[in-house]
């Protein structure tokens, strides 16, 4: 009779769980596109895992500017990161800060808390940095997340807003210039999408200024666009740029960014939204690991992705530092997805007793989008512009997203931009300046400030107030 077992399975309910408790516990710190490949990768592996992350949600990061930039809203980009993980009984979520790692001990601690684990995957990512000028943080926020993305947003039409109001040309003309530093992929999609929305979004909502006039700068201190990409690509999509009448500069170095202004050699820029787009370091914690790091903070990892020493520590993601081929690794969403991948089979192996295998990164191409019909698109020894890179773009990207709704929606949105013009995520979101959030920087990211709230009267900006952005939308 099968009844006995049942009954049977049913009033032992502490084995399993005592046999939980003995199995080797995974530690996961961040729930980017590698971390959580990670996490999906030991869905039925004999471990328990516990993902750590400051925010709640896994963003899709390359989609981030079209948040930016109001073509999309915040939710369509990001899912609670607990939504995506609640199939699995053996994933833990836990939103929370780490302060410190201890390799020696095999501990982390986080929110004042000291967390023990068999195998640490440390998939933490990059910020921002400014070439050790962090005073111009303020004043050209990047793009990284969520909170950040709003930030933009809020900061371009607020821009628009105070040049309707504002009776001086001069001054009207300085909110109507925004100045984009940075020619790789998220900066040459800026500006495009900039150009996009003055020229065409936002060209009959003004009554006193033509949007159309609107001026955008983009900066790229090396001698081209886009320098991961072929030279013919980079060349096109600098023409793609100065077709929608963005000033494009390159070879050219950013001395100085104040609230009023871009200094490049003796020429000044008056403007009053400068969107950063330069430069990447990496996550704090990535020093606490004790080893080797490149330039930008990234670490030297082993044939198997584990730290010099340390077979119990992964690193996964952008914070790898790699060559192979005699390039360097790069920081992309597929080196993160194929990391983690990777990283969750090595730990099964281990957990088999077999030995781990070395890491391939497999190029799957790159490619960014410029404007409507207008992209660039890299793939082995092909190359793909106009019509047809653009729509492989939107085809990639839309089905990386993480569930169908969220593609749905996107597709949704899109195509009301595509066919009216018009977009949808536009309204200013304001944040009271006496919201705070403890712990403003953790997982080693920079909460950046709002700019400064303008007065009534002639609309000056202040430096008394910085709100400072905390978005943990879901």
């Amino acid at each position: 009779m099968d009844w006995p077992r049942q009954v049977f399975r049913i009033a032992m309910p502490n084995k399993s769980s005592m046999l939980q408790k003995e199995e080797p516990h995974v530690v996961i710190i961040g729930a980017g596109f590698a971390g959580l490949a990670v996490a999906r990768g030991l869905e039925h592996a004999p471990v328990r895992i516990t993902i750590v992350d400051r925010s709640n949600h896994h963003l899709f990061q390359p989609l981030l500017y079209q948040v930016a930039t109001a073509a999309l809203a915040a939710p369509d980009i990001a899912t609670p990161t607990r939504k995506l993980l609640w199939k699995q009984p053996n994933a833990t979520v836990w939103m929370a800060t780490v302060s410190r790692i201890a390799t020696e001990q095999k501990q982390i601690v986080l929110n004042g808390i000291t967390l023990d684990y068999d195998y640490l995957v440390v998939a933490a990512g990059m910020t921002h940095t400014y070439f050790g000028h962090d005073e111009w943080a303020r004043h050209a926020p990047g793009l990284k997340t969520l909170g950040e993305a709003l930030d933009v947003r809020r900061r371009i039409l607020r821009a628009f807003e105070h040049a309707e109001l504002e009776p001086s040309a001069k001054r009207r003309r300085a909110y109507t210039t925004f100045v984009v530093i940075g020619g790789g992929p998220t900066g040459v999609e800026l500006a495009g999408a900039l150009a996009e929305i003055a020229g065409r979004t936002l060209a009959r909502d003004f009554r006193r200024f033509d949007p159309k006039k609107a001026r955008v700068v983009l900066i790229e201190r090396g001698p081209r666009l886009l320098a991961t990409f072929d030279e013919s690509l980079s060349a096109k999509a600098q023409r793609e740029l100065e077709g929608l009448g963005i000033e494009v500069r390159t070879g050219t170095s950013v001395t100085e960014v104040t609230e009023e202004l871009v200094e490049i050699g003796d020429e000044r820029i008056a403007t009053r939204t400068v969107l950063w787009a330069a430069g990447v370091t990496a996550n704090s914690l990535a020093a606490q690991l004790g080893v080797a790091a490149d330039r930008q903070g990234r670490v030297w990892v082993e044939d198997d992705l584990s730290i010099p020493n340390r077979a119990d520590v992964f690193v996964v993601g952008d914070l790898i530092a790699r060559t192979q081929d005699g390039r360097p690794l790069p920081a992309v969403a597929q080196l993160a997805l194929q990391s983690g991948a990777h990283v969750a089979q090595n730990i099964k192996r281990v957990l088999r007793g077999m030995p781990k295998k070395p890491f391939v990164y497999r190029d799957r191409g790159s490619m960014a989008t410029i404007g409507r019909h207008k992209a660039v698109a890299e793939i082995g020894r092909f190359k793909f512009t106009g019509i047809f890179a653009w729509w492989l773009w939107l085809f990639v990207h839309v089905m990386s997203l993480v569930d169908h709704k969220r593609r749905l929606t996107v597709l949704f949105e899109w195509a009301w931009a595509y066919f009216t013009w018009q977009r949808r995520s536009r309204v200013i979101l304001e944040v009271p300046t006496e919201i705070a959030e403890p712990s403003a920087v953790s997982l080693g990211r920079r909460v950046m400030d709002t700019p400064p709230r303008s007065t009534a009267v002639g609309l000056r900006e202040t430096s008394s107030e910085k709100p400072q952005v905390k978005a943990m939308l879901g």
